[in-house]
């Protein structure tokens, strides 16, 4: 995959995501309900040199959510683009227009050699929530300034877990603990299934390599099992649920977080702080 990325134009996002130029809530939302169009948002990150690369948007069952529904834009650093690496530090930014999902920003990883995106745990970097946009209390502007300035050190967090190698038996560890983040308990699957490199570079022992096949293999499905109470096979689907997707990686990250701790008496691993 081509490292160079052009970032998307608001007429691209249009056509992508009508529902980031909404420009009033859902009638259902109370008149309490503090509404800020998303695309504002967007235009005052693009401000700070973080531009839109990608843009994910949830499916509605009910016609009259669409438009108002949640969605997730993800960000990368001007200097990210121009010079881009194995790895990018992102700004990802969650919204919705019915309250299904508060105005948030959180910080991610986006693995090239995969197109992975990683979310990282609120533990690590805790997510900023937008209550205010303007020339007093801009949160988004604090949010911004924040993961700017932390950047270095979540890169370097990634050197530290690719300095982590792991056995088989630990390998399998890290798989089953991950299993309920995508799995009911009554559904069955071998946890081998998870350490299945999809490209040879995927085929190391590392421990950010693992975590990467891991959330590869999890999110993107094709995973077969069985069905304990119905005794029927099943083989899992793409995960296209924007919380979902979230959750999975937080926890994942969350996994991976303790497992450099065990490994490694030198990892520290506080809530970073910029």
């Amino acid at each position: 995959m081509s490292k160079n990325i052009k970032p998307l134009t608001n007429e691209q996002l249009k056509v992508k995501a009508p529902t980031l130029f909404t420009s009033e809530p859902h009638f259902e939302v109370s008149d309490k309900y503090h509404f800020i169009p998303t695309i504002d948002v967007i235009e005052e990150i693009r401000f700070h040199n973080w531009y839109p690369v990608s843009v994910a948007v949830a499916n509605v069952r009910d016609e009259e959510k669409e438009g108002f529904q949640q969605h997730c834009v993800r960000f990368r650093h001007f200097e990210d683009l121009l010079n881009p690496k194995d790895n990018a530090v992102e700004l990802l930014l969650f919204n919705s227009h019915d309250r299904s999902k508060a105005f948030s920003i959180s910080a991610g990883i986006f693995r090239f050699v995969c197109a992975n995106g990683l979310v990282i745990s609120d533990s690590v970097f805790e997510a900023y929530k937008i209550k205010h946009l303007g020339e007093r209390d801009n949160d988004v502007a604090n949010a911004v300034a924040n993961i700017t300035s932390i950047k270095p050190k979540l890169m370097k967090k990634i050197e530290k877990l690719e300095s982590i190698t792991l056995n088989q038996s630990e390998k399998e560890s890290f798989a089953k603990s991950s299993i309920p983040l995508r799995f009911e308990e009554h559904l069955e699957i071998n946890h081998n299934d998870l350490l299945i490199p999809h490209r040879f570079e995927d085929s190391k022992n590392d421990l950010y390599t693992v975590l990467n096949v891991i959330q590869e293999n999890l999110l993107r499905g094709n995973i077969s099992g069985i069905n304990k109470e119905t005794k029927r096979k099943f083989t899992s689907k793409e995960i296209t649920s924007i919380s979902k997707d979230t959750d999975v990686n937080k926890g994942l990250w969350e996994i991976a977080e303790k497992i450099a701790l065990i490994k490694d008496c030198s990892y520290d691993s506080p809530v970073i702080a910029a």
